[in-house]
C-alpha cells in the first residue's frame, strides 16, 4: 500500500474526490492532519465515512497562539477523550519563520509532546527555522515516537535524528527538491515515511497537492535507492507499522 502520513484536505476542493483519487493510485492510509479546533472536529467528521482516512489531531503553531491557556487545555481534553479514534498528535511544534512568541510557542509545543507520551501515540512536527530547538525540546521530554515533517535542516540535526530514531517524511516535491533528493541517498530508508502535506508541495509544482501524488515520494526513494517500486512500498509500510502499529 501507499501511505501519505500528512496532509491537509480540509484545503482541497473536495474531500471526497481526494479520496477517490487517491484511491486509485493504491494510497490506503491518509492521514489528516489538524491544525486548529474547526479542522480537529472535521478531520473526525470525514474519517467516520472513509476509511482511508486516519485522524492526527494537534493545533499548528500559529494557530496555537490564538487560543488562551484555557483553551489550548480544553482542545487536549478534546483530543484525550477521542483518543480511541485517533493515531497521532500532529500538526504541533515551533515556527520561528511566521510568528514570534518563541517562549509561548516553546510551553505550548511540550504540552504536546506529553501529551503524545501520554497517550503512546506518534507526534508529527512542524519546525520551520526552528529545527535544532524542536530537535532539543524533543529530546528533553524523551520523545521516542517522531515524526519531523517536512524537514529542511542541516545533515548535523538530521544525523540526530537518525541517531534518535526517529522518522524524517520524504514530501512530494521531492521530485524537484535537491535537499529531500540528498536526504533520500545519504539515510537509510528504515527512517523514512512519505507524505504530500496537500495541498502544498506539489511534485510538478503546477495546483494543488492531493494524496494521489504521495506515489511521486516513493518513486524518487525507488529511483535513487535503485531498489524496485514494491520494495519501497513494503518497506515505507513497514515503517509505518512498526511507528502506529496494526489498526
Amino acid at each position: 500500500m501507499f501511505i501519505d502520513v500528512h496532509c491537509h484536505l480540509e484545503l482541497l476542493h473536495s474531500v471526497g474526490g481526494a479520496v477517490e483519487s487517491a484511491r486509485e493510485e493504491g494510497v490506503d492510509l491518509i492521514l489528516w492532519n489538524g491544525t486548529d479546533v474547526k479542522t480537529n472536529r472535521q478531520i473526525l467528521e470525514f474519517a467516520e465515512k472513509f476509511e482511508e482516512i486516519k485522524p492526527v489531531f494537534g493545533l499548528y503553531p500559529s494557530d496555537a497562539l490564538k487560543l488562551s491557556d484555557i483553551e489550548i487545555d480544553s482542545e487536549i481534553s478534546f483530543i484525550k477523550e477521542n483518543r480511541n479514534f485517533i493515531v497521532g498528535i500532529g500538526e504541533v511544534g515551533m515556527d520561528f519563520y511566521h510568528v514570534g512568541l518563541h517562549e509561548r510557542q516553546e510551553g505550548i509545543f511540550r504540552k504536546f509532546i506529553r501529551l503524545s507520551i501520554e497517550l503512546d501515540k506518534p507526534i508529527i512536527v512542524h519546525s520551520r527555522k526552528a529545527e535544532l530547538q524542536c530537535i532539543e525540546i524533543l529530546e528533553e521530554e524523551c520523545a521516542e515516537k517522531v515524526i519531523m515533517h517536512c524537514f529542511f535542516g542541516n545533515f548535523e540535526l538530521i544525523d540526530r535524528i537518525v541517531k534518535n530514531g526517529w522518522f524524517l517524511t520524504i514530501p512530494t516535491c521531492c521530485k524537484h527538491n535537491k535537499h529531500f533528493q540528498d536526504v533520500i541517498s545519504k539515510y537509510p530508508i528504515k527512517n523514512f515515511l512519505c507524505e504530500t502535506d496537500s495541498p502544498y508541495m506539489h511534485p510538478d509544482r503546477s495546483g494543488k497537492n492531493e494524496p494521489a501524488n504521495v506515489v511521486e515520494s516513493y518513486k524518487m526513494i525507488s529511483k535513487i535507492k535503485g531498489i524496485s517500486l514494491v520494495d519501497v512500498e513494503r518497506e515505507i509500510e513497514r515503517n509505518f507499522h512498526k511507528l502506529f502499529g496494526i489498526f
